[in-house]
């Protein structure tokens, strides 16, 4: 409807300039100017969806479901889900991304009730879902509810009396196993009761929820105070508040037993560094931000060492102890599985 009666209006400019009717010809141009910006990235849509769309110089401005997003012409390409370009049972890329125009723009757009149709210079078409690409929008992630997570200190994390998970409950159903990875998320720490205690059934239970990580100390760890490991953990001496395994290339976080020396930045940042230190030092030790647990045998509590530091008390008597380290994108792949937004 536009496009008729834009060349209808340069028609009649045409034979008003071959006339000589200037003043009434300039008064058109100039119609025709500003029309012409629009004509470029205005589409009317179908008026069974409510979507409009903008085809600007190098981007796709798109509304749709109440959210407005912008796709760059080269990742609408990249991202094109075509048998030659996308293998849907591998859900892998055929397409070579560095094959793509980086200039590249549509030939067309047209929308075919919720489906939009992108023809490209070489005559490809792709097509995209309206919903799919609001799923994988930058602006649609940004609206994605992911589990909330809470800073909490002692008291708030004892009036909220999170309840813990009974083993065999915790191993024969899902929703429990839901549960307690819904607290986990929440808060960086769950508990699990009643767990026959010997190392084979702690393994069983980590492996309820991701695989076991192998590292220097072995897929499993089991140890007592044992002096001659070289190491504070296998002694009965107070731990300091700390994250593990910080030396690791992929380090958990915080660990102030494991620094190695500070030679990597110059004097002026060394004491800066220092004050640093002493606030985070500080607020760690605060009472109200400490939560004691006393464990016993049959009780396993789990950590998220991004988000939780631990540490205990010096102790006299004789003590066991196990434990692994789980992979953190299989903990959170077992929560999205169960449905959570981990």
């Amino acid at each position: 409807m536009w496009c008729h009666k834009l060349l209808h209006l340069q028609s009649r400019l045409q034979n008003l300039m071959k006339r000589g009717d200037i003043g009434q010809a300039l008064h058109l141009s100039n119609f025709k100017s500003l029309f012409s910006l629009s004509i470029h990235w205005c589409h009317t849509a179908s008026k069974s969806v409510n979507c409009t769309w903008h085809q600007r110089e190098d981007h796709l401005e798109l509304q749709y479901a109440s959210t407005v997003m912008r796709f760059d012409y080269v990742w609408l390409r990249d991202h094109c889900r075509s048998a030659s370009c996308y293998n849907s049972k591998t859900h892998q890329r055929s397409l070579d991304t560095a094959s793509v125009d980086l200039c590249i723009k549509p030939k067309t757009i047209r929308l075919d009730k919720t489906t939009l149709f992108f023809t490209w210079p070489d005559g490809h078409v792709t097509r995209y879902d309206l919903d799919w690409l609001v799923k994988n929008s930058y602006e649609g992630q940004k609206q994605k509810v992911i589990h909330p997570r809470i800073l909490w200190n002692a008291q708030l994390y004892q009036q909220a009396q999170v309840p813990s998970v009974d083993f065999q409950s915790f191993l024969e159903s899902n929703d429990e196993l839901k549960k307690f990875l819904q607290n986990f998320l929440l808060y960086g720490i769950a508990f699990v009761e009643n767990v026959p205690p010997t190392q084979e059934h702690t393994e069983k239970l980590a492996e309820r929820v991701s695989l076991i990580r192998e590292t220097i100390y072995g897929r499993m760890w089991y140890f007592t105070s044992d002096f001659s490991r070289g190491d504070t953990a296998y002694t009965k001496l107070a731990l300091d508040r700390h994250t593990d395994t910080t030396y690791f290339q992929e380090p958990c976080g915080y660990n102030n037993y494991d620094r190695a020396v500070i030679n990597t930045v110059p004097y002026d940042v060394v004491h800066r560094w220092y004050i640093a230190h002493r606030t985070l030092t500080t607020e760690l030790r605060k009472p109200e931000n400490e939560l004691w647990v006393k464990l016993k045998p049959g009780k396993v509590l789990f950590i998220d060492n991004w988000r939780v530091l631990h540490g205990r008390e010096s102790f006299t008597g004789y003590r066991q102890l196990c434990g692994c380290y789980l992979t953190r994108d299989d903990v959170l792949n077992t929560a999205r599985f169960l449905g959570l937004h981990a």
